[in-house]
């Protein structure tokens, strides 16, 4: 295999497509990242990384000289991309090596058995498509709810619920609840399924959307014949980049009764100066020290810190209705739910002190509902 390409192209894909690849491989050639052009007519080179669980495959332009494919480290080839100097770059693979040179930079990489490499799902067929900003968006404001925790795994997925031409993400840790709701274009008219996608990946699928381009969704067992289920495997792919992962095996919360319909009292606060009070309030607050809110008609005061710990105090303008109300959060889930929040004003709704709170944006229509929400649980102070 030879060729020639744009070298910030090249590292752009190779950064991309190490994404996927394993910290811990099961077998030493899953550290590998294989480089494909199977045919010289295309002028594309392909880019591979899978783990058995998650797959990434990218394409370039390049200049072929000779076909054929070769499997070297991944994260070497990762760092040596980012690293080199401003030139176009060559590879060329002679027998159990692999030669980049670009301008006066040189290096040889040795190569992995390409016929120990496992063979990469193919992307089942397209389900749909959604803008990539707007899903970007979502996986940004709904997928910090997600739990940590690998022993539950339904906790730690993103709920992908389709539904005609609307698209709902949910997750949640158990202590709050984030979901958002937006529009997409269904291949199939009438579809209903769900799929419970690991964060971890949909997280990463979202950095690297192209801006302005559209995504491709597509599950493995949705068809025209069978929409109802969206088990097994789920695919992404926009500018020539393709994600696969398997889905988690497990039935996602019944969220929707969770959620407050009828609350005693009701705060509006600018979104930005009540995320920076927040920041600056709980800068003396530690892991088990809670951000307490205390609302009263005009106001909000931010505490942090109490007898011989440091303390901190802020006051911001707010328009609140019902009686005066003291809640108190974990500083860090209180960021997540005012991160989500894209309006200029952040609405608080409360039913009681130790009851949930729901943050959201302003809808876009009066009596609507709007498109995020935040449930959160307040913690108990004494």
């Amino acid at each position: 295999m030879k060729f020639r390409v744009d070298r910030d192209a090249f590292a752009e894909a190779v950064a991309w497509t190490a994404r996927a690849l394993p910290a811990r491989p099961a077998v030493p050639v899953l550290a590998g990242m294989r480089l494909d052009i199977p045919d010289p007519a295309t002028g594309r080179l392909r880019l591979s990384s899978f783990d058995y669980e998650v797959s990434a495959r990218a394409a370039v332009d390049v200049d072929v000289e000779e076909p054929g494919g070769v499997l070297v480290s991944g994260r070497l080839l990762a760092e040596i991309a980012r690293n080199l100097p401003p030139h176009p770059v060559e590879v060329t693979s002679d027998g159990s090596r692999v030669l980049v040179t670009c301008g006066a930079a040189r290096f040889t990489l040795l190569t992995l058995p390409l016929e120990d490499y496992p063979q990469l799902p193919g992307m089942p067929r397209v389900t749909g498509s959604v803008g990539g900003d707007a899903f970007g968006t979502a996986v940004r404001q709904v997928a910090p709810a997600a739990s940590r925790d690998d022993t539950l795994p339904m906790l730690t997925g993103v709920n992908l619920a389709f539904s005609g031409d609307s698209l709902t993400l949910a997750a949640t840790d158990r202590y709050r609840i984030a979901v958002r709701e937006l529009w997409w274009r269904s291949a199939h008219p009438g579809l209903t399924t769900s799929a419970l996608v690991p964060a971890r990946t949909l997280i990463e699928t979202a950095r690297s959307l192209v801006p302005g381009s559209n995504v491709d969704v597509a599950l493995s067992t949705v068809s025209a014949e069978s929409p109802a289920r969206g088990e097994g495997m789920i695919g992404f792919e926009t500018g020539g980049r393709r994600t696969t992962t398997r889905l988690i095996d497990s039935e996602f919360i019944k969220y929707d009764s969770r959620f407050p319909t009828d609350f005693a009292a009701r705060a509006e606060v600018r979104t930005a100066p009540l995320t920076e009070a927040v920041k600056r309030v709980a800068l003396v607050a530690d892991r088990t020290t809670p951000l307490r809110l205390s609302f009263t008609r005009g106001e909000v005061v931010l505490e942090a810190g109490s007898g011989d710990d440091a303390q901190a105090l802020e006051a911001l303008e707010a328009e609140y209705e019902g009686d005066d109300i003291r809640v108190a959060f974990s500083p860090g889930y209180l960021l997540d739910g005012l991160g989500g929040v894209e309006s200029e004003t952040a609405l608080l709704n409360f039913t009681a002190p130790t009851k949930p709170v729901v943050i959201s944006g302003v809808p876009s229509e009066e009596g609507g509902r709007p498109d995020f929400r935040y449930l959160v649980m307040p913690l108990r102070v004494g």
